[in-house]
């Protein structure tokens, strides 16, 4: 999906910075992002490389569930401190352009997969990957698939904290989330290639039938990096077939619950003083 992005991009004219793990296109960035070394070399040589002005950034770097005994960790470093350590160091850059767009690859991992642990999500917003292993212990070998699903409900959230603050939504920049589902990117086909991984697979509900295509996703992502979407701002835009909506129809969107009234009244008077 990433090289799709950029695919596009290029063929749209634009300059793009590229990270990864190898050299996939002449110009990149080679980092590992699953330590905290490559993260900030990976900031630092794109800073570098854009002379500290960045227009958009596409954080679609990302692992998925896989046998290993370190695997729930990758998972954990890459697909949540990857993307916001990489921000963090970012934000300057892309406040300089004044109407920059971020996008970051979340799933709809994040609302379809029960049982993901809170306190496993918790941990990651906290920046405690250690802890947040620690609550993903009592799944034994099905631990990679909950960090999977903790690091992406995680960096949902961040990006929906983060997307509305003085330091992004006040300097121009957008920050919003794009969860895909099922796409027939070759880690897929891979799995579709193992026929009890296929049954699951093709067993998991997708309303509208079939596999998305990663350059339907590009597309995506490039409309949420162009001027139309100014008024996007802290969204999570799924583009899974409609599992999403199978799954929880009646869960979002929702009035406020008159528990969360206090809460409400809260924010609200916590925005007319920033707004002061």
């Amino acid at each position: 999906m990433g090289a799709a992005v950029v695919a596009r991009l290029v063929a749209d004219g634009h300059t793009v910075i590229g990270v990864d793990l190898r050299a996939a296109a002449e110009g990149d960035v080679v980092a590992d992002l699953s330590t905290p070394a490559g993260r900030r070399a990976a900031a630092r040589a794109v800073l570098d490389r854009a002379d500290g002005v960045l227009d958009g950034a596409v954080l679609a770097a990302g692992l998925g569930p896989a046998p290993g005994r370190d695997r729930a960790r990758l998972i954990a470093e890459v697909n949540y401190l990857g993307v916001v350590e990489l921000l963090d160091a970012w934000r300057p850059a892309l406040a300089a352009a004044e109407r920059a767009k971020v996008v970051v690859f979340a799933s709809n991992s994040t609302t379809t997969m029960p049982v993901v642990p809170r306190r496993a999500v918790r941990a990651l917003l906290e920046r405690d990957v250690p802890r947040a292993l620690g609550a993903l212990r009592v799944f034994g070998r099905m631990a990679p698939s909950f960090a999977y699903g903790a690091s992406k409900i995680a960096v949902s959230q961040w990006v929906r904290r983060e997307a509305v603050t003085r330091e992004w939504a006040g300097a121009g920049i957008r920050l919003n989330a794009i969860a895909p589902g099922a796409i027939l990117t070759p880690l897929l086909e891979q799995q579709l290639a193992t026929p009890a991984e296929a049954r699951r697979i093709k067993a998991f509900p997708v309303p509208v039938a079939g596999f998305g295509d990663p350059g339907q996703l590009a597309a995506w992502v490039v409309f949420m990096l162009s001027d139309a979407a100014d008024f996007l701002c802290g969204s999570v835009v799924f583009v899974d077939g409609g599992s999403d909506a199978w799954f929880r129809a009646e869960d979002w969107p929702r009035a406020v619950p008159a528990r969360h009234l206090r809460r409400y009244v809260t924010r609200m008077k916590e925005f007319r003083a920033l707004s002061r």
